[in-house]
C-alpha cells in the first residue's frame, strides 16, 4: 500500500483537565484523549482526506489498547504500531490556564514505547513511497530510535516532503546542546524544517525568525517553517522568504495547534499549493485546534479550515 502521510515518533494517551485555570490537584474531571505529536500530524492529515499511517509503539496494556482503537477510528492506519512487553503507554496530563500558560507534564518512565522502534523493524518501502515522511526531534533523543530514523532517511534520500519536526522537549533530553547536535545531524536529510523560535534557536543556535530559518536551509532543507505563535508564521526557500500573520483566536488550549498546522502543512505539500495559500491554510487549522480543549479529536477537516478562511476570525 502506498501512503499519502506516513509519521513516526511519539503516542500516548492525553489526560486533559476538563475544567479550566484549575490546577490539577484541583481538578474533578478529566478526558480522555490519543495524543502524542506525531501521532496527532497523522490524525490531522487523515482529516484531510489523506492515507496515513504511523510509525510508533505502545505498552502491551489498556492504554494501549485505546491508541490502537483511536487511531482506527480516525482513519490512521495501525499497521506500524506494535507493543512493547514491560513498559507502559505514555501518559500525559496538562493545566489550562489560558492564554499561554499549559504546564505539561509526562509520564514516560522507564522508557517510552516510541523510543524502542528497531530499524529492523521498519517497512522501508513503505516509507520510501510514501508523499510525506514526517519524523520529530524527540525520536532522536534515545537508542534505538535515533538509528531507526536515520534508516528512515537513507531510504527516503531526501525524496521531497521529507519533513524534520523539531519538536523540542526538555524533558526528553539530557541537555539543549545534545538536542541541537542531534538536529544539525539530521537537517541534512530533511527537505522540510519545521519549528518555533525557541526550537530553531536549538536547532542552529538562532533566536531571530529569520536569520534561524536561513541557517536551517544552509544545513539541507529547501523549506524552512518557522512558527511565530501570535505573531503568525515565516517561511523561507532559496528564493523566497514569506511572513503570514497568525489568525485571531480566543486560545483555549494551545497544545494540539502545532501538530493541526502539521497535518494542514502535509496536506498543503502533496496538493502542491503555493507557499502563501499553504501557511494561510496551516495557520487556520492550527487556530481552530488552540480555541479547544482536546487535540487529536479537535483536529479540523479541510471543509472546515476553508469556511473558516472564508469567514476570517476563528
Amino acid at each position: 500500500m502506498t501512503y499519502d502521510v506516513i509519521t513516526m515518533g511519539r503516542i500516548g494517551v492525553d489526560i486533559y483537565p476538563l475544567q479550566v485555570g484549575v490546577g490539577l490537584e484541583d481538578v474533578e474531571t478529566f478526558g480522555k484523549f490519543l495524543g502524542g505529536s506525531a501521532t496527532n500530524v497523522a490524525v490531522a492529515a487523515a482529516r484531510h482526506g489523506r492515507r496515513t499511517a504511523v510509525v510508533t509503539r505502545v505498552g502491551a496494556d489498556p492504554f494501549g489498547r485505546f491508541a490502537r482503537r483511536a487511531l482506527r477510528g480516525f482513519g490512521v492506519d495501525d499497521a506500524f504500531l506494535a507493543e512493547i512487553e514491560g513498559v507502559p503507554t505514555p501518559v500525559t496530563f496538562c493545566e489550562m490556564f489560558p492564554p499561554d500558560d499549559f504546564p505539561i507534564y509526562f509520564y514516560r518512565w522507564p522508557k517510552a514505547p516510541d523510543l524502542m522502534i528497531d530499524p529492523e523493524e521498519l517497512d522501508l518501502d513503505a516509507i520510501a513511497g510514501a508523499g510525506v515522511f514526517w519524523a520529530t526531534l524527540t525520536g532522536l533523543s534515545a537508542e534505538p530510535s535515533r538509528s531507526a530514523h536515520h534508516a528512515a532517511w537513507q531510504v527516503r534520500e531526501r525524496r521531497p516532503h521529507t519533513v524534520l519536526d523539531l519538536d523540542y522537549r526538555t524533558q526528553f533530553w539530557e541537555s539543549r546542546t545534545a538536542a541541537g547536535r542531534a538536529a544539525r545531524l539530521a537537517l541534512p536529510h530533511v527537505t522540510v524544517a519545521v519549528g518555533n523560535v525557541d526550537e530553531c534557536y536549538t536547532a542552529v543556535g538562532e533566536s531571530d525568525p529569520h536569520l534561524a530559518a536561513q541557517a536551517l536551509l544552509s544545513l539541507g532543507p529547501e523549506l524552512a517553517v518557522v512558527k511565530l505563535g501570535a505573531d503568525g508564521v515565516l517561511a523561507k526557500t532559496a528564493d523566497t522568504t514569506l511572513e503570514v500573520p497568525a489568525r485571531p483566536v480566543k486560545v483555549l488550549n494551545g497544545l494540539g495547534a502545532g501538530d493541526a498546522f502539521g497535518g494542514a502543512l502535509c496536506h498543503g505539500l502533496l496538493e502542491g499549493w503555493p507557499l502563501e495559500r499553504m501557511l494561510r491554510f496551516a495557520n487556520t487549522a492550527g487556530a481552530l485546534v488552540a480555541a479547544r480543549i482536546e487535540c487529536s479529536t479537535a483536529m479540523p477537516g479541510t471543509d472546515e479550515v476553508l469556511a473558516a478562511l472564508e469567514v476570517g476570525d476563528v
